[in-house]
């Protein structure tokens, strides 16, 4: 089952993916060279992939009304 995100969360978890990309964590998913240079080393561009194939090690979690 896939889970459905708002455009916030989906927002929030790409940005969180392209930091952490950025300070230099390793990729979720296999690149080699040439898919590097089609995305021109962007690291939001390479957290869209990784949320498009669903390896993102982020999790939501979304408030439930009345709990306390």
């Amino acid at each position: 089952m896939k889970e459905e995100y708002t455009k916030y969360e989906k927002a929030r978890m790409i940005g969180s993916r392209a930091l952490q990309l950025s300070m230099g964590a390793p990729f979720l998913i296999k690149m080699d060279q040439e898919d590097l240079e089609k995305v021109r080393f962007d690291p939001i561009e390479i957290a869209i992939l990784e949320f498009d194939e669903g390896v993102l090690p982020i999790t939501v979690r979304r408030p439930i009304a009345g709990a306390k």
